[in-house]
């Protein structure tokens, strides 16, 4: 059942940062709709949508898509969950894409997880995955049952181009130069929660607890 009492938000983080296993938790834990502005675009481009057709174009001329492009396609995708309350992952990534969506839809909550870079490209070298399934491993925690082979399939596992340290490095740099205008902008709104920590597990007890209090009537359990 789709939730009926207004709560909007955004999740952000640097890549490998955990942001996917944070949210996934909120959704487990809360009645959200929600959003993966990544995911979503992907989907458009494989139906040869218009709007995945218009952003194939400058993707493959290794270009952003253009904010008027994204917002329309991120709005369209907020009417398209039918409830009032949702959580978007994914967008916005920069200054003028925050203050274009602040213009339809005003948030209630930014949350802002903070892990170490020098922790992120240490958990990104250790990390293996099956191309086919887009399963991921982390070596020391996450471990597949057989050294360098998928659990499903036992087929090779292999380092993805950009999980390499010094392409993570360059990556969390371009985040860093594109996120900080956002942080402040949401921080400004008043609505920046900040989590800090190493581990996933270390943060979400942190912004269980926050939204517990934030979100009362949305929960469906505290597991």
């Amino acid at each position: 059942m789709a939730a009926t009492v207004p709560f909007k938000a955004v999740i952000m983080g640097a890549p490998a940062s955990g942001k996917g296993t944070i949210a996934s938790r909120i959704l487990k834990n809360f009645s959200l709709g929600y959003i993966s502005s990544g995911d979503c675009l992907r989907r458009q481009i494989q139906q040869n949508t218009p709007i995945g057709l218009e952003a194939q174009k400058y993707i493959n001329q290794g270009k952003l898509v253009p904010d008027d492009l994204m917002i329309k396609f991120i709005t369209d995708e907020i009417k398209k969950l039918n409830t009032e309350a949702w959580l978007l992952d994914g967008f916005p990534r920069t200054l003028s894409q925050a203050q274009a969506l602040w213009k339809v839809e005003k948030l209630d909550l930014a949350i802002n997880l903070v892990v170490p870079f020098d922790v992120i490209i240490d958990r990104t070298k250790g990390r293996l995955v099956h191309l086919p399934s887009g399963r991921v491993y982390n070596q020391g925690y996450n471990d597949p049952k057989v050294p360098g082979k998928d659990d499903v399939t036992g087929e090779p596992l292999v380092q993805r181009n950009d999980d390499k340290p010094e392409v993570v490095k360059k990556r969390l740099e371009q985040y860093q130069q594109q996120s900080t205008p956002v942080v402040e902008f949401f921080k400004e709104k008043d609505i920046l929660k900040e989590f800090h920590g190493k581990t996933s597990d270390e943060i979400w007890k942190h912004v269980l607890d926050m939204l517990i209090r934030y979100l009362p009537v949305h929960i469906k359990s505290q597991n």
